[in-house]
């Protein structure tokens, strides 16, 4: 089971973006791998900390961390993934500048290695159908995303010579650490075109339409964001890595159910003979029908409860129930025999409200409904 990334931190739930900020500087610190020399679980420490400031430092990753928790970020694979690139783009955010490490950073590759670059994220809508989400499914969807161009090459940029950086070394602190600027001509990637083809344009991409499966887990819900890794818009160069594709829920209303959380509402309505007789009905639920007995003289407003016939927990705890409200419906046009009937039952003791102990008031109803 992955750790909880405010535990990482050291930090608690309700912490400001500055003080995970500041708790992120002080564990990179202190388990900088030169620091550490040949400590791997120092190293692990390193790149969880990363990990976990990636998403609590970003603010929308944050409340769907928080509302999911990793399965937020888990799509088939699509969850975190960061190279030491990555994980060193944090301290630019901390110490300011390309942070390239304490005289080099050992083994992991510092000075002036070049800048990976990464391609644009791409975000879609998906709608959902209730019952897709019940049952969790996988849809294939079409992209238009900007690949690498048939034919495009490359070059070794004159300006950084490759590296992709303009380095220098600063006093700091901690002691001489090496800061770079990001190379204006290569914007990093150490590469020029040399050839560009006619369909590419200025960066060496073309647009395609692509289809992409992506996996919806069951209890998803409206807003909930989705990533496949490596569908977005691929980077220029050779060495670049390709954005994500991030896909939004959109859940479509159903014509029947009603959702609440995990839960689903349904209304029932009966005839005031089915309320007095009591009646056998046949509901909808996302899985199929079901029959339901009601008894002899239910009340309007009774609400009944179908354990496990609502949505499966996003998180895997369970499932929600399925709500019935019982609703008696009243006739407005009767003839005039049907009213007469009524009449002589106005002051009989049977159809006098004779409410029992048992009985609950609509209140109750409402604070059992949400209990």
């Amino acid at each position: 089971m992955k750790k909880d990334y405010y535990e990482i931190l050291e930090v608690s739930k309700s912490a400001t973006a500055a003080e995970i900020k500041k708790a992120y500087r002080k564990q990179a610190i202190k388990y900088h791998p030169d620091k550490n020399p040949g400590d791997k679980q120092a190293e692990e420490n390193f790149k969880l900390a990363a990990e976990a400031y990636e998403v609590l430092s970003d603010e929308n990753k944050r409340a769907q961390y928080d509302r999911f928790g990793h399965a937020a970020f888990d799509n088939g694979g699509a969850g975190y993934h960061s190279t030491m690139d990555d994980i060193f783009s944090h301290f630019g955010d901390i110490f300011g500048g390309r942070f390239s490490g304490f005289g080099g950073f050992g083994g992991f590759g510092g000075g002036t290695q070049q800048v990976r670059l990464r391609g644009e994220n791409l975000r879609v809508r998906l709608k959902v159908s209730l019952e897709d989400i019940v049952k969790g499914t996988e849809k294939k969807i079409k992209v238009k995303r900007k690949v690498q161009a048939e034919g495009v090459t490359y070059k070794t940029c004159t300006t950084c010579n490759g590296t992709g950086q303009v380095v220098r070394q600063v006093n700091t602190m901690l002691g001489m650490m090496q800061t770079a600027s990001t190379c204006s001509s290569c914007s990093g990637s150490g590469q020029i075109i040399d050839h560009r083809p006619s369909d590419a344009d200025s960066q060496g991409l073309k647009l395609v339409e692509e289809t992409i499966s992506v996996k919806i887990p069951a209890g998803v819900m409206e807003g909930v964001q989705l990533k496949v890794s490596g569908k977005g818009n691929d980077a220029p160069g050779k060495n670049g890595i390709a954005g994500d594709l991030l896909v939004v829920i959109e859940e479509q209303e159903h014509e029947t159910l009603k959702r609440e959380g995990e839960n689903l509402h349904y209304d029932l309505y009966i005839s005031f003979s089915e309320a007095v007789l009591g009646a056998s009905k046949e509901i909808e639920t996302v899985t199929g029908k079901v029959r339901i007995k009601l008894e002899e003289g239910i009340q309007s407003g009774k609400i009944l409860r179908l354990k496990g016939k609502g949505i499966p927990s996003l998180n895997g705890y369970g499932t929600g129930d399925l709500i019935v409200h019982v609703n008696v419906w009243t006739p407005k046009n009767l003839s005039e025999k049907q009213k007469e009937f009524f009449r002589e039952m106005l002051n009989d003791k049977g159809f006098t409200p004779q409410p029992e102990k048992s009985d609950k008031s609509f209140f109750e109803k409402v604070k059992e409904m949400f209990s």
